[in-house]
């Protein structure tokens, strides 16, 4: 089989305002967008290299540019590690592969046709009055991702935004902030605001505590959890993992990951990076049969890419086959 002609593209797209997590701000997202040419067919990928996992910008690009091309999925696995540009060529080549074919990439993979789900809507780390402020005027969204930064007043963070929003449904990333010495405490707050999920309250690599309180709210595994691999481990201390295409590069590992979550009865959130439409496309379809849905990227940027995925009253639909798929 002859190999598919990959070209790495990079891109800036423009945050509306700023986006804030405890370890830092952001005006504008970068992405790496690949496309895979065979048979004068175009597929599109689109993956974040995520600092935290030690990936730049450049070093996907180089990535890329050294594979110079790949006969298919399975090639791609055994010569690249799971991560940022993995992820872009594999779901390029599945959105080749739905262009040469004719078929829709659910079909390619065997799923049943995506229907719309509901998402969440990220409330950037800020002051608890700021962060209220901010829940009360995106009360279009039912479901609520609120980012926390840590100490006591991640308290006063959770209750202020409760009290906002009594109606909506509420999740919440520390982004490895927390400290084990009050996890207990914070998870009572959690409990006592109606939080239904905390993600990744303590560091990957120090979050053994978790496997010796009582989780009074289900806590969900992100940066300790990036493939099917190893999963099996983390059911001491977790009720959830979190997939995400750029960490295993790609709706292949993706599904394979959801696919082993399920065999282990952890329960699963399908998120992003801060990214486009295009990024977000694949994971609608890992998303159907996922207990929480964080692929709210496009929402955040200041505009998204021609084709975009349509988001309406706290719902995200299916890809049309002109973004990807």
């Amino acid at each position: 089989m002859s190999a598919i002609a990959l070209t790495a593209t990079v891109e800036t797209w423009p945050v509306a305002g700023a986006f804030t997590i405890s370890r830092g701000s952001r005006t504008e997202a970068a992405v790496v967008v690949v496309e895979a040419v065979a048979d004068g067919h175009v597929g599109r990928g689109e993956c974040v290299p995520y600092a935290r996992y030690g990936e730049t910008v450049e070093g996907v690009v180089a990535a890329i540019a050294a594979l110079g091309g790949v006969a298919s999925r399975d090639a791609l696995a055994t010569k690249m590690p799971p991560g940022a540009a993995r992820n872009a060529i594999d779901c390029a080549l599945w959105d080749l592969d739905a262009k040469r074919s004719g078929q829709r990439a659910w079909e390619l993979a065997g799923l049943l046709p995506p229907a719309a789900v509901s998402t969440c809507y990220t409330l950037s780390l800020d002051t608890p009055e700021a962060m209220a402020t901010r829940a009360r005027d995106t009360d279009q969204h039912p479901l609520l991702k609120i980012k926390l930064g840590g100490g006591a007043a991640d308290v006063d963070r959770m209750r202020a935004i409760r009290a906002a929003r009594p109606d909506a449904r509420l999740v919440a990333d520390a982004n490895e902030a927390w400290q084990p010495h009050e996890l207990e405490m914070l998870l009572a707050v959690a409990a006592e605001a109606r939080f239904e999920l905390i993600e990744q309250p303590l560091p990957a690599g120090n979050d053994s505590a978790l496997a010796h309180i009582r989780r009074a709210v289900p806590v969900c595994a992100d940066e300790s959890a990036h493939t099917a691999d190893g999963l099996a481990e983390l059911r001491d201390r977790y009720d959830a993992v979190n997939i995400k295409l750029d960490k295993t590069g790609g709706l292949t590992g993706a599904l394979s990951m959801a696919a082993e979550a399920r065999r282990l009865e952890l329960k699963t959130m399908v998120g992003c990076m801060l990214a486009t439409s295009l990024a977000m496309a694949p994971a609608i379809l890992v998303a159907q049969a996922a207990d929480w849905v964080d692929l709210d990227g496009p929402l955040l940027l200041a505009r998204d890419r021609e084709h975009g995925l349509r988001y309406t009253d706290g719902l995200v639909y299916p890809p049309a086959s002109e973004l990807w798929g």
